[in-house]
């Protein structure tokens, strides 16, 4: 009986090879992309999940600064994972990783190579954590402080071919030989924790410099450096813990009374930032609904369709029932063809994804490939392939095999009333998915120029830059004056931060009229005396730096700054920066330092004649911007030969500040696209059927005098009808969804009136391109042609 189905379904497919030929097509266009979008959602949620012991895993998120400036950091003090473990009840084991960028470059013989991702790290990191060794010891990873664990990446670029394990690598900077003590197949994709390289965390406890305030590294309480995981024991209340740390952390620091600590889930880290808002998760929610719409407009295609060829099968189903067939059997007869229909889009779609699979790890930045093998992904197909049979292959088979074959045999109507009603809604459900669609397109586009194009209170145009190391810095002036002399060069200054991402900040600060118990967070640069010269930073009051010995007390603000303090008139107004009193000289306008997704922050400039370290700033004319790089580079490799020359435009630097909405914009526009092209094979299909019943009606209407275009227009207007529906319906839906999605930006576009009309004419626009190619067909066919049809 089941082969029957099938061999019946299958003549019916090449029977109406048209009709099969956009239904599948639909199909296997909203199969391939959405499961493709599916696919990446998936490989998304799946951060950190792969550790068995992940569950009970939390990183310890350190809060400080109060009112306004509060904020958090994934970063905080190191003696807190060995209190932890020693002192807190619940905490089985704690582990820290810190950032390692003073061992970079490292030589193999005479090879010499940059290294932008190593760590420090507790041995316990390795118990921990679920990564894979592919040799040495989980264990003991570590023998001595002069070991070394690569991954099999590094392995190969460092080593070739060759075995990596008891190899040495030198570095140049710390002048210090290690050896290779494991190797660790590379970290998964999904891992939120990433390195190339890694080191024994005692090598930063061992070299820690004792100060007035702390003599080891275990008990500065000051230096947020390390990130911080503990191994909680079931049932162990978070808060507690927390409360604990916290209580421990004051009790520590009598300069800080203010810091409290929040745990966070391991699997939370990629979709939340550390304040617990969502960061990953609101891409990913915006991405599958994307996918599912995708899935629904192919759904609503079929189901259009397939209820719209009703009376052309109301004969064959009323025969069936006359001869004895049951409802069971007919449903049954058209979910096979649904299904046969289904697996053949199943395919093709499978081909798709095979197809474009290079762009999309382009587009995306993964590189986890699509295969067949991987229990995953036939997790996303089963889950895909079952929604479309429910949504759109059941509702055809019930409404076809509900025909009475009395009054079909008779003549009388088939599929009317509700049925056309139905299909209608459908059509208004797929175009209000496509105009919403649309919206959001031009929206993201419109943040993301805006964000582009901001005036960030500075001038970063044509200006590239570099860091410094020991030797540049050491020969600073030198270099200044004879880059100074290249023609291609309008000024050279530096600062012991990048002014595109300044990560510093501290809060030991003081000033006339502080409250008491407060920390103020603000964000420190030393500059040379033309650093607000040469990027044409603008002074609200006061005056910049002149380069003379007083500047060395003196301190230029920016407006967030002295707001945030409560200092007024603050010119002449004493002002305390860690241990150096001074004298506030100048406020400086707010400037971005940071992402347009923050609040302009608390900033302070310092005077700083001589760098000994830090990065150096060249600004160009532009049309000589080569020439000056290349000016610039032969004076490191006269300095610096050691180290491999990198540098960096400003415009660059801040177009990756927003990789994360760059490639939603691209992605968003991607699956809009198809969904937009998924819609309207939808009404094609529609419009082909419509046009072929009222073939009749329209010969008519042509001998009786009426003209083509009059034709075209009562053929499109009922289509266009619904198109209208839908955009009254989309724009709110729209506007609603984007407005969540803008409040990431602490600095945003305004939700106009015209986006909403712009994509309601483009709506229009391809649906009457869609509708108006098939009604003109309709309308130009000769009329003795149309009379004669059956």
């Amino acid at each position: 009986m089941l082969r029957n189905y099938f061999k019946i379904a299958w003549r019916s497919l090449l029977n109406n090879r048209g009709y099969s030929a956009i239904n599948i097509g639909g199909l296997a266009l909203a199969l391939g992309i959405g499961i493709l979008l599916l696919w990446w959602v998936q490989d998304e949620l799946s951060y950190d999940r792969f550790h068995t012991q992940g569950a009970r895993i939390y990183r310890v998120n350190g809060g400080f600064g109060t009112g306004s400036t509060m904020s958090m950091s994934a970063n905080i003090v190191a003696p807190v994972a060995a209190y932890a473990k020693r002192q807190v009840p619940g905490v089985e084991e704690a582990v820290r990783l810190a950032g390692n960028y003073d061992s970079s470059p490292f030589k193999v013989g005479s090879k010499t190579l940059m290294e932008d991702n190593a760590a420090y790290v507790d041995p316990a990191v390795f118990t921990l954590f679920d990564f894979e060794w592919a040799q040495g010891s989980r264990t003991r990873p570590f023998p001595d402080l002069q070991s070394v664990v690569l991954t099999e990446k590094a392995a190969l670029r460092y080593f070739g071919s060759t075995e990596a394990l008891g190899r040495t690598l030198y570095s140049v900077p710390k002048k210090q030989t290690f050896v290779v003590s494991g190797v660790l197949r590379d970290f998964p994709d999904n891992s939120s924790i990433k390195a190339e390289m890694l080191f024994p965390f005692d090598i930063l406890v061992k070299g820690y410099q004792a100060n007035d305030y702390w003599k080891t590294m275990e008990s500065d309480w000051g230096n947020w450096l390390a990130v911080t995981f503990l191994k909680v024991s079931p049932q162990t209340p978070l808060e507690r813990i927390e409360k604990t740390l916290t209580e421990l952390h004051h009790a520590s620091n009598r300069f800080d009374q203010t810091t409290f600590y929040k745990l966070q889930p391991l699997r939370d880290i990629h979709l939340y930032n550390a304040n617990g808002q969502p960061s990953g998760l609101q891409e990913i929610r915006m991405m599958g609904i994307v996918a599912l719409i995708l899935l629904a407009i192919g759904c609503i295609n079929y189901v259009n369709l397939a209820t719209a060829r009703a009376a052309q099968r109301a004969k064959e189903v009323s025969v069936r029932k006359v001869v004895g067939a049951g409802r069971r059997h007919l449903i049954a007869q058209f979910v096979a063809e649904s299904l046969l229909i289904f697996l053949v889009a199943l395919v093709l779609a499978v081909g798709l994804i095979k197809g474009v699979e290079p762009y999309y790890h382009e587009l995306t930045g993964k590189a986890r490939p699509f295969s067949l093998t991987d229990p995953q992904v036939w997790a996303v197909l089963g889950g895909s392939i079952a929604f479309t049979l429910l949504v759109a292959g059941l509702y055809p088979a019930f409404v076809l095999s509900s025909f009475e074959p009395l009054k079909v045999l008779r003549g009388k109507g088939v599929i009317s009333g509700s049925g056309g009603v139905f299909r209608k809604v459908l059509v208004v459900t797929q175009f209000a998915f496509s105009t919403a669609l649309i919206v959001g397109t031009i929206i993201i586009g419109n943040q993301l120029r805006f964000v582009r194009e901001r005036n960030l209170g500075y001038d970063r145009e044509n200006v590239f830059a570099f860091w410094m190391t020991d030797e540049v810095a050491r020969h600073y002036k030198a270099i200044k004056a004879e880059l100074q002399r290249e023609p291609g060069v309008l000024a050279v200054t530096s600062a012991t931060s990048n002014l595109i991402s300044n990560g510093n900040s501290t809060g030991d600060t003081d000033w006339d009229g502080k409250p008491k118990n407060s920390l103020f967070i603000i964000a420190p640069m030393a500059v040379e005396e033309d650093f607000i010269r040469t990027f044409r930073l603008k002074l609200a009051s006061g005056a910049p730096f002149t380069g003379s010995r007083a500047d060395s007390t003196h301190y230029i603000l920016n407006e967030t700054a002295v707001k945030q303090a409560g200092i007024v008139n603050p010119i002449g107004k004493r002002f305390k920066l860690w241990q150096t009193e001074g004298t506030i000289i100048g406020v400086v306008k707010d400037f971005h330092f940071a992402s347009m997704r923050q609040k302009v922050a608390p900033a302070i400039f310092y005077y700083r004649p001589d760098p000994g370290y830090g990065r150096v700033y060249v600004k160009t004319t532009g049309r000589d911007a080569s020439k000056a790089i290349a000016a610039a580079e032969r004076l490191w490799k006269r300095y610096s030969p050691d180290y491999p020359f990198d540098y960096k435009f400003m415009d660059e630097q801040y177009n990756n500040l927003y990789k994360a909405e760059q490639r939603t914009g691209q992605l968003f526009n991607f699956f809009a696209g198809i969904a937009i092209l998924v819609s309207c094979l939808g009404l094609f299909g529609l419009a082909t059927f419509t046009a072929q019943q009222r073939t009749k009606e329209i010969g008519i209407r042509k001998v009786l005098g009426a003209s083509v275009t009059g034709i075209v227009a009562l053929l499109s207007k009922d289509f266009l009808k619904l198109v209208a529906i839908a955009i009254v319906i989309a724009s709110p839906l729209a506007w609603w969804v984007m407005s969540r999605w803008l409040t990431n930006f602490a600095y945003k576009i305004d939700i106009e009136w015209w986006v909403f009309l712009l994509a309601g004419v483009l709506a229009v626009g391809i649906a009457l391109l869609t509708v108006s190619f098939q009604s003109m067909k309709a309308a130009l066919m000769d009329p003795v042609k149309s009379l004669r049809a059956e």
